[in-house]
Formats: C-alpha cells, structure tokens, sequence
C-alpha cells in the first residue's frame, strides 16, 4: 500500500503544532487586505492574529479567497510523484468551492497516476471541526487504513463533527453579508449574540439568540458539553478571534464538567475570521449525529 498524505486547507485551524504534531498539511486559501492579497498562513508569517484582527476593528473589511486550481495541481502532483496516496479534507462545500475544485483536479490526474489514490472528503463543516476530522485520518491512517477507507469512515462520521460558536460583534457578520444591518445594529445595540452551529448541509446557521456575552459563553459550552459522545476518546478544540483569555476561560469550564482525550486552544485563522470578526469563540466537538 502506498504511503497517505492527508491534506486540509486554510479553514481548518489547526496551529503549526498541532499540523506537525498528527503530520497533516495544508492548502493554502488566498486574504485580500487594503487591494493586495496575503495567504491565508496557519502559521501567521505575513501578519499576527493581533495585527490581523486589529485591521477588522478599524473598520476595514477583509475578503478570502478559496484555494486556486494551480495549487492543487502543484501540490497534487508533487506529492504522486513522491508516490503518495492523498485524502483532501476541504472545507465544506456549502461554503467553499475548494472541495468540488479539488475533485475536479483530481480527476484529471487520475489518468496519469493510476497506481495512486486522491480521495476527495467533503466534511460538511469548517474550522476546527474540520481540524478534527484531520485529526481523525491521521489515527486511522496510523492504524494502517488506506486512503478510501479513511475517506469512507470520515464521510459516514462527518455529521458528528460541531461547531458552536459566538461572536464578538454583529458588525463583521454584517459586513460579510451574513446579516441585515438593521439586525447588526440592533442585536450590537442590545448585546445580542447568535448561538452559529454548523448544519448537516453544511452551512453556518444561527439556531439562537442571546443576550449578553457571557450568556452567550454558558451556552455554547453547556451545548458542547450536552453533546459531546465518549469525551475520553475524543478531542475538543476551541478557537478564538484574538481573545485568549477568554478561550483559556472556556478551557476551564468545559473541565470543570468533562473529561476529553484532549482540548485544543487554536487562533481563529483569517479565512473563518474575516467573516467572524474579533472575539469570536468557537468551540469544536466530535459528538452526537446531527439532527438538521
């Protein structure tokens, strides 16, 4: 059997430890700041997570773009010619076109390298979710799995990936097209603060609102906790939009209720942040299968 590559890309968020940590790697996905165009680093090379999102609460807008087709192809091939075998976890198709790209190129390197596998998975979820998902290829993959079989298992597992998440401000939501103003502007004025989970299609989709922050924190850690399936055996991430001490505060309540295998504390990285803005906190799981 060939050796596995198993590849993400910008939106997962895993930090360059946890990258080295569960040998994964990453596509790089494209962020446009003031008209000129950065890649959307894990490991923060061109900008902090400070600097980045300071930029965002000047008022400037930031926008992404999803991984180009020359990247896969360069990657892709870099890597059949090293013979491997690749799972690509991309971000989900309901946000992203990287996943339906990947598979398109793919396809078309198939017919040179017919002694090698590209798997395509589409998660149907972002972000650290995502990242656990790689997490997950790379135990299996240890466990001596093939690529179809690890691309199988996460396709029938994806829908016990979760995200529950809240945001700083209404404002960057607003900005990216994910709210009205009016609604940002009044849920800001008011302190209300959706409660964003990831769906079974794949979208990002407020299921509550809250007023308040810390109201806000209770419930996406006791939605997480509630949820969480065989804690022991699993990770539990948490990302945060440069706001770390609220994170570690998270850490805190999440231990205080259960035992995870491990939690994990990542920046939220530029591409989810963009959309998200300052102080978001996301709290990832592997859990309970998806109702909707």
């Amino acid at each position: 059997m060939n050796k596995i590559k198993i590849l993400l890309d910008s939106t997962c968020d895993l930090d360059m430890d946890l990258l080295k940590r569960f040998d994964l790697d990453y596509i790089k996905m494209g962020v446009t700041m003031d008209d000129k165009e950065y890649s959307a680093s894990l490991s923060w090379e061109e900008y902090t997570p400070k600097e980045f999102y300071d930029f965002m609460r000047s008022g400037k807008r930031c926008y992404t773009n999803q991984v180009k087709e020359s990247a896969f192809e360069e990657r892709f091939t870099a890597l059949l010619e090293e013979g491997y075998d690749i799972v690509y976890i991309g971000c989900s198709s309901g946000l992203s076109g990287s996943v339906a790209l990947g598979k398109l190129v793919a396809e078309r390197l198939k017919e040179k390298y017919k002694d090698n596998t590209i798997a395509i998975v589409d998660p149907l979820c972002s972000g650290m979710a995502q990242g656990l998902m790689g997490i997950r290829a790379s135990e299996l993959r240890d466990e001596g799995k093939s690529a179809e079989e690890i691309a199988s298992i996460l396709t029938a597992e994806r829908f016990n990936y979760h995200q529950w998440a809240t945001v700083g401000s209404l404002t960057y939501l607003k900005n990216a097209g994910r709210v009205k103003a009016s609604s940002a502007f009044l849920g800001n004025l008011f302190g209300v603060k959706p409660i964003i989970v990831s769906d079974r299609n794949g979208y990002n989709t407020a299921i509550k609102k809250i007023r308040g922050r810390k109201a806000a924190l209770d419930e996406i850690i006791e939605s997480a906790v509630n949820n969480v399936v065989d804690p022991e055996n699993h990770y539990l991430a948490i990302s945060h939009a440069d706001d770390l001490e609220t994170a570690l505060q998270v850490k805190k309540a999440i231990e205080a209720k259960i035992h995870c295998k491990g939690i994990f504390i990542t920046a939220l990285g530029p591409i989810l942040g963009a959309s998200c803005g300052p102080e978001t906190i996301i709290i990832s799981n592997y859990g309970t299968e998806k109702a909707q």
